[in-house]
């Protein structure tokens, strides 16, 4: 029998879970809907069905994919668990089986069972298939009409190994490139890296060995480079096994920056090292001659993990700041410049992704004012502008919290920039969810339209847009 939810900051408020599966025709609007706008605004999130066995971390739950499917002016909603073996063999048992901290703490009767994971952090579409993401196992393949669960994709058995939830598809050659940390099993410095053509072929892989085992989140590419962060929050098996945190941050470790020239190979990884830093997400990179440029939200300090000991970090340098990184491929030197572009806090950076790994203007980021009464992580969506260096901010409203806000082109020939970005809103007020469509070109004006749910869309992670033909 199910039992209730412990009084957990990550299971309470907008991170409470909302384990009704539904369908919404035809959401009420709040303004006007463009009519440029026509797939489905795809989002992805933790969301366990049951309470947690033991302890709890964000990145445990459950995935559940909402979609808002947007055509005509009308939009209409549909979410989705995410069926994996997991989440099956849970709803058997009417209770959790499987620990979210550590696996030594499972049900006996899934003892040594390996999983196809929890698919809980990204969606996207690429070779015509819809592909839920987290970066610890294989894609999960939805249907992006239906959302029903398809089953894990290896490309034909093909991938071995786990997929990062952030892989970055080029604009001009539609080519998927990604990565898997602990690519060999468990917790060790072996990173994978292989790219997918654009119509869903496995192309290439190759592997090698990082300075020291990490949490790995996402990557950055270029028309000519893909950089690799190594940083110190450090994963250790050893430490797993005597009850010590399996993750945790050892900043003596130092970060490098793995480079590496597109057209080379893994052998050609240039390795470059820099003071203790952290990131989840690059908003983008590029490259201009010898000099390679990444724009990140760096932290003073991993944030959500402890210190080997299991000491809670700093909050103070547990603060995202947009940075700017440049390194020099002509120079000798093994050290890359940071620069910080704006002291605002903000996360989950995106860009118009017609100009992913090339040189670009805008970017888009949920924004932190710090308000009185604060119900998430941001309060305001952001438009960064790098030419300027000015920042313009939409402020959610009182008592609401935003997430990722993503850039939707006006057309395919529209300008850089010139488009909507869309993200959910969580209304503290009501306990519920709208879904926020603004002017990509004026965002400080507030929103086009919004798009009203009956319930709360749980704080979530990442998301994609989708075209539907």
């Amino acid at each position: 029998m199910a039992q209730p939810y412990p009084n957990h900051p990550n299971l309470t408020g907008g991170f409470a879970p909302q384990r009704a599966e539904c369908d919404v025709d035809d959401l009420i609007i709040e303004g006007e809907v463009p009519r440029e706008l026509n797939g489905v605004f795809l989002r992805n999130g933790p969301n366990p069905q049951f309470a947690p066995r033991g302890d709890y971390h964000l990145f445990a739950g459950d995935g559940m994919v909402h979609g808002f499917y947007i055509q005509d002016g009308r939009v209409r909603y549909r979410n989705r668990y995410v069926r994996t073996v997991k989440f099956n063999k849970e709803r058997e048992a009417h209770r959790a089986l499987f620990s979210a901290m550590n696996p030594m703490d499972n049900d006996p009767s899934v003892a040594g069972m390996h999983t196809d994971g929890l698919a809980n952090t990204n969606v996207l579409w690429h070779g015509n298939r819809l592909l839920a993401l987290e970066e610890a196992h294989a894609p999960f393949e939805l249907d992006l009409r239906t959302l029903d669960s398809i089953g894990p994709h290896t490309w034909g058995g093909q991938l071995k190994g786990p997929m990062t939830a952030h892989p970055k598809i080029d604009p001009e050659t539609g080519e998927m490139l990604f990565f898997g940390y602990n690519a060999d099993g468990l917790i060790s410095e072996k990173v994978s890296f292989h790219v997918v053509d654009r119509n869903g072929n496995l192309t290439r892989s190759e592997t090698f060995d990082a300075p020291y085992a990490s949490m790995v989140h996402d990557f950055m590419v270029t028309k000519e480079h893909v950089l690799f962060p190594i940083m110190p929050l450090t994963g250790s098996m050893e430490r797993a096994m005597s009850g010590a945190p399996p993750y945790a941050w050892e900043p003596d470790k130092g970060v490098y920056i793995g480079i590496m020239p597109r057209n080379g190979t893994v052998a050609d990884l240039r390795w470059f090292e820099g003071d203790p830093s952290f990131m989840f997400h690059p908003m983008n990179a590029h490259t201009n001659g010898n000099i390679v440029t990444a724009e990140v939200c760096e932290f003073e300090e991993a944030p959500l993990f402890p210190t080997p000991d299991g000491k809670p970090g700093d909050p103070a340098k547990a603060i995202p700041r947009l940075t700017r990184w440049t390194f020099d491929m002509a120079g000798n030197t093994s050290t890359y410049k940071s620069e910080r572009l704006h002291d605002i806090s903000c996360e989950f950076p995106r860009l118009d992704e017609r100009r992913t790994g090339l040189d670009y203007r805008y970017g888009y980021m949920a924004c932190d004012t710090n308000p009185e009464w604060k119900v998430g992580g941001f309060d305001s969506i952001g438009r960064f502008d790098h030419h300027t260096g000015n920042l313009e901010l939409y402020p959610v409203g009182e008592g609401c919290a935003t997430n990722e806000p993503i850039f939707v082109p006006k057309s395919d020939s529209s300008a850089e920039g010139e488009g909507f970005l869309l993200a959910n809103i969580y209304d503290a007020n009501r306990d519920g969810t709208h879904l926020v469509i603004l002017d990509a070109q004026n965002v400080s004006a507030g929103p086009l339209a919004k798009a009203y749910l009956e319930h709360r869309v749980p704080f979530g992670f990442h998301g994609n847009w989708a075209p539907l033909a």
